[in-house]
């Protein structure tokens, strides 16, 4: 066994002082005061000092970083991939895909599968939660990057074949609800219980409306590749903001939503209803450059991901993304990172991730108060 101990300590939903995490079997046996737990001998002691201990981070919309692309045949780098995300403090992650021909999608869901039933009983790096689907059931008007040749109608047949690929790994679906076919397959994942994410969509509010009522509860990378605000065409962002049953995900990097924007995110849901997402690519970590993104290429330069001059997935890092949000949404570090571990969590239905409470895998991160990386733990083990 060994016992983990910090000046101070975030569940996240409560803070305890002079806090000791008691670990064995890569998971938690018990969190409490150090006053109130006597350890016995042969317990190493693991002493954070002046730190703050937190659950490990969850990117439930990442498509790479540090030159790896979820969805490339050469799944080699990988390991080098998780063990980056492990240093920015993710200790869990859903590989996201992205619009592609559907042989292309099926591949790669199946490589993916791969990976999540291959998970090695120790960690030296971020383990693959689930998958998340974004595209190709998305709007034209919308796409962002994704490429307009590859999307498609949605429909329970095609739905059923990534379902197959993916052999039930299908975590998330970003889907743009206005589309003809989107309710039925809305209801179908929801009753797989896949999470449906509104999302890429041009949607109007009672479209939106739609999807909600199908079962979707969650909306993708929140007043990006939205239909725009209006005061007499609310559109679906409407529907986000103030409907208390959707969350909504954000990519607090500055860039792609003004920081404004996210301070008032945060107002209209509250903290416990926004998650933070990176929706990093492979450039994230890397030079300057050109890199892929699924099939095609994304030029990173000065921290932005380009495709002709807009905006491709983001080089953002999670912890980055915790002290952003801080500075923002004007929230304290529990609060910040409740977006990046519990919220996520409970978006995806993930059990014993997310908490710091017994009986949870022992993934946590050690920051200090300004939210500065210190350790990562994945399964009781320091990886970084």
């Amino acid at each position: 066994m060994i016992a983990f101990t910090s000046r101070l300590l975030h569940t996240p939903s409560e803070s305890i002082n002079n806090a000791v995490v008691l670990v064995g079997n890569g998971a938690i046996l018990s969190v409490a005061p150090r006053e109130q737990k006597e350890l016995t001998a042969g317990v190493k002691l693991v002493d954070f000092g002046d730190c703050i201990i937190v659950p490990g981070f969850i990117d439930i919309h990442i498509h790479g970083s540090a030159g790896y692309d979820v969805m490339q045949s050469d799944q080699t780098a990988r390991g080098g991939f998780e063990t980056f995300l492990a240093r920015h403090g993710v200790t869990r992650y859903c590989p996201t895909t992205v619009a592609a021909p559907v042989g292309t999608i099926e591949s790669a869901l199946e490589r993916l599968a791969d990976a999540i039933e291959a998970q090695p009983a120790g960690a030296s790096g971020a383990q693959p939660l689930g998958i998340h689907l974004e595209g190709p059931f998305i709007s034209r008007a919308c796409r962002g990057a994704h490429p307009a040749e590859n999307l498609l109608v949605p429909t329970l047949a095609t739905f059923d074949k990534f379902w197959q690929a993916a052999r039930g790994h299908i975590r998330v679906i970003t889907i743009a609800p206005e589309l003809q076919g989107a309710p039925e397959v809305i209801a179908e994942a929801t009753r797989r219980g896949v999470c449906v994410s509104l999302g890429h969509s041009d949607a109007t509010l009672e479209s939106a409306r739609h999807g909600f009522a199908a079962g979707a509860r969650h909306a993708t990378h929140t007043f990006n590749a939205m239909r725009r605000l209006d005061h007499r065409d609310p559109g679906i962002l409407a529907e986000v903001l103030t409907n208390d049953h959707l969350t909504a995900d954000v990519i607090a990097d500055g860039f792609h939503v003004a920081p404004t924007m996210i301070d008032l995110l945060v107002k209209a849901k509250g903290i416990e209803n926004v998650a933070l997402i990176t929706d990093a690519i492979s450039a994230t970590g890397m030079p300057d450059g050109r890199y892929q993104l699924g099939p095609f290429e994304v030029e990173l330069q000065a921290g932005r991901c380009l495709i002709d001059g807009r905006l491709a997935g983001s080089a953002l890092t999670m912890d980055h993304a915790v002290r952003n949000l801080m500075e923002f949404a004007k929230v304290d570090l529990q609060q910040a990172v409740r977006a990046a571990t519990v919220n996520p969590s409970r978006i995806v239905r993930a059990e014993k991730i997310g908490v710091l409470e017994t009986g949870a895998n022992a993934d946590f991160v050690v920051l200090t108060a300004t939210g500065e990386l210190r350790a990562t733990v994945i399964k009781g083990e320091v990886v970084q």
